[in-house]
């Protein structure tokens, strides 16, 4: 049987798609599925993937729908998949040879009922790792703890079974919005699981100037309510009072674009978000700004 699922969102990537396809056709262990979410393309990606499917190296699922975001491009991933594990690879980024192969290895080693998935590291073109390397005792963690107590940063792969990430709440559908970040179903599976880490190399990553993760502040202008159900969320569930704080303060600035006056009698934690106020008017500010220069920023 098929024991992992490879998942890709795709919108109008055909001109990259090319290179993920090639690095799982040269994978050293078959044993996966790559699933194609096409999140509403307008240009050749579906003729591109038919004819992979003729060429019949490696077994693809195709689905089309209309463009929802990359959020709704997994609740529609995770609807589809049923095999025991499951990784979303961009369209823009490609695995080692040997990715998959590791993967079943050592979750077949170590595995069990008490961990949601796995981490392992993303690497750029040149093969540095993203951001830090797990310390070399670290065999297990919470994702949201990495950077807090374990001081790990940057880019990481997940690799979850899929019974468990099926058991929580899809991701919010907001009106005249494509993104929420992918986070927030995460930390929800972090209040009853941890995830075994790996300094093994899951995928090499490149970031596209129209990518998401470059253009973040541009899709916190665009994208507020699904900032501001992530922020709210991330109030809740942050592990120090430092995060709870920072995560009151964009909830502020995301429910000032959505001219969301209720956002102190919604938020969950009132007092944290009245004294976060000040702080939030001055963020929104800093965003509109940078934004308008059109200047692209990365943050967490």
């Amino acid at each position: 049987m098929i024991q992992i699922t490879i998942f890709t969102p795709t919108f109008n990537r055909a001109y990259c798609l090319e290179a993920c396809y090639h690095s799982l056709v040269r994978q050293t262990n078959q044993n996966f599925t790559w699933l194609i979410i096409d999140d509403g393309s307008s240009d050749n990606t579906k003729d591109l993937v038919n004819l992979w499917i003729k060429e019949n190296k490696i077994n693809i699922q195709y689905t089309y729908q209309k463009n929802q975001g990359m959020h709704g491009a997994h609740n529609t991933a995770y609807r589809l998949i049923d095999t025991e594990l499951n990784v979303c690879i961009d369209s823009d980024d490609f695995m080692p040879d040997n990715a998959i192969e590791n993967i079943l290895n050592l979750w077949n080693k170590y595995g069990n009922d008490r961990y949601a998935g796995m981490i392992g590291l993303d690497i750029d073109r040149k093969g540095d790792v993203i951001g830090t390397s797990f310390p070399d005792n670290l065999k297990e963690c919470k994702y949201y703890q990495l950077k807090s107590k374990y001081n790990v940063v940057g880019d990481k792969k997940f690799v979850y079974r899929t019974e468990i990430i099926k058991k929580y709440p899809e991701y919010p559908i907001f009106k005249g919005e494509r993104f929420v970040p992918l986070g927030y179903k995460y930390m929800l599976i972090d209040q009853d699981y941890y995830m075994l880490c790996f300094n093994e190399v899951f995928c090499d990553v490149e970031y596209m100037v129209d990518g998401s993760s470059l253009n973040i502040f541009n899709q916190y202008k665009k994208h507020p309510k699904g900032f501001a159900h992530e922020r709210k969320e991330r109030m809740v569930y942050s592990y120090t009072f430092s995060e709870r704080l920072r995560n009151a303060i964009h909830y502020v600035s995301c429910s000032i674009m959505t001219k969301n006056w209720r956002f102190l009698y919604e938020s969950p934690k009132k007092i944290l978000t009245f004294f976060a106020i000040p702080f939030g008017i001055v963020l929104y500010f800093y965003v509109m700004s940078t934004t308008k220069n059109g200047v692209m920023n990365k943050t967490n």
